[in-house]
């Protein structure tokens, strides 16, 4: 059984986090990164959480929120900037919620993710209000990718898995992050 996050989740599981500023710091520092992750400026509160869990199963991960290279105001200078980050990460994940459909910049981030990794170093981490409020994230170009959730294999405990919903199969998102 998988299960989407729901917002719920996420306050919950942010409220367990010692220290979320340490978290934004660490994707602050400039040494190389594993994954790239995109995500709404209007879901910045969740970062740390999402870094959290990346970081936990071996990820060092670049958001651009946290880049201070990037100008002020969004240019030339800041698409260049974001596709030399987007390049030397092996992985790409969006985290995705309703109001991911308002941003400029996620369509365009996954443009470049989908066009410069293959399929298989690309994943969404979907949020909705409720767990089964899954049906938004089908829809058109998200249902293309392989989701992170809360979910377990036969006779396992609950883990965080990279789930294929096309062939409905699994892999360990620590395992994920290292092939």
């Amino acid at each position: 059984m998988i299960s989407f996050l729901s917002f719920d989740d996420l306050g919950r599981l942010s409220r367990n986090l010692s220290n979320p500023g340490q978290i934004l710091a660490r994707a602050r520092k400039q040494e190389r990164k594993t994954v790239f992750l995109s995500h709404s400026h209007k879901d910045e509160k969740y970062l740390p959480l999402i870094i959290h869990i990346l970081e936990n199963h071996g990820a060092s991960v670049y958001v651009a929120v946290k880049d201070e290279t990037l100008p002020e105001s969004p240019s030339v200078e800041t698409a260049a900037i974001l596709r030399h980050a987007l390049s030397l990460c092996r992985k790409f994940i969006v985290f995705v919620t309703t109001d991911s459909k308002d941003s400029k910049w996620i369509p365009w981030e996954l443009g470049l993710g989908d066009g410069g990794k293959t399929p298989r170093n690309v994943a969404i981490i979907p949020a909705a209000q409720t767990h089964g409020d899954q049906a938004w994230a089908e829809r058109e170009y998200l249902g293309l990718y392989d989701r992170v959730v809360w979910g377990n294999f036969q006779g396992k405990d609950a883990e965080w898995l990279v789930y294929g919903h096309h062939d409905n199969a699994a892999v360990r998102l620590a395992d994920w992050l290292t092939r």
